[in-house]
């Protein structure tokens, strides 16, 4: 089900940093195995990225403990190979878990032919704003139609809120926001790409050549969780790559 991963802890501590940098986050602090990343938000003030699930479930117990503990409302995202086991762990915790588990996924940018045509009437922009492309498609009455980031750190891409307006959507343009994205990071040096895909995400994310490695769990304490606007969504860079909260700028609406 998995690609072969050689270190899935240094895999997800790349993607987190690429993934705050496309949310203007601060940096995270690694402590207790995990990456404490301080959002700051009344429902979200802090999530903790747990990075050693597969290898040592205790880690795992005690993280799940310290957030269901917390006198603020925090988020734990766990990525493993073992879902089931984990998942257990959270529940015993008390914490609250997000139906359906989203997927890390990776993918060669360099070599990868990274070629979609526009579908009619909508016409594509790429912009970059300090290391964080943007892809916007448009309709020809102005509106936004899809969108989504790309934050560029070393040699690694990582998608971040990639979504599309509920009335565009089931034409192709998730693909197209995400071709672009992904051609201009190769063209800027990327080799990698990295995103946690929401499950329609994932779908997608497969066509275009991603590979899965892990599913992601995320659980919060204080009550139950949010529904997050997905159709095309994850912490994911959405459709339609955790949304995992909102992403730098102002957004029209993870794929």
């Amino acid at each position: 089900m998995y690609a072969p991963t050689p270190a899935l802890s240094g895999l997800v501590r790349r993607w987190q940093l690429g993934w705050g940098i496309a949310r203007d986050l601060p940096p995270a602090d690694e402590a207790r195995g995990g990456l404490h990343v301080r959002h700051g938000e009344p429902d979200r003030h802090t999530e903790i990225i747990a990075l050693h699930a597969d290898e040592d479930l205790d880690s795992v117990r005690a993280l799940a403990e310290e957030t269901a503990y917390s006198p603020n409302r925090d988020w734990l995202t766990v990525p493993t190979r073992h879902p089931e086991a984990v998942a257990a762990v959270l529940a015993d915790a008390g914490l609250a878990m997000d139906a359906g588990n989203e997927t890390f996924m990776t993918t060669r940018l360099d070599g990868a032919r990274h070629e979609h045509t526009v579908p009619e009437p909508y016409t594509s922009a790429v912009s970059l704003t300090g290391s964080v492309i943007e892809a916007t498609v448009r309709h020809p009455s102005r509106t936004t139609a899809a969108r989504g980031l790309m934050a560029l750190t070393g040699g690694d891409a990582v998608a971040h809120a990639v979504e599309t307006r509920p009335a565009h959507r089931r034409r192709g343009l998730a693909s197209t926001v995400m071709t672009a994205l992904s051609r201009e990071a190769a063209a800027r040096g990327a080799t990698i790409g990295l995103l946690v895909a929401s499950p329609d995400g994932e779908a997608l994310y497969s066509t275009l050549g991603w590979s899965a490695h892990a599913a992601v769990l995320i659980a919060r304490n204080g009550g139950p969780s949010r529904a997050r606007d997905v159709v095309g969504g994850g912490r994911s860079a959405k459709v339609d790559l955790r949304e995992h909260g909102s992403p730098r700028r102002a957004r029209p609406t993870r794929i």
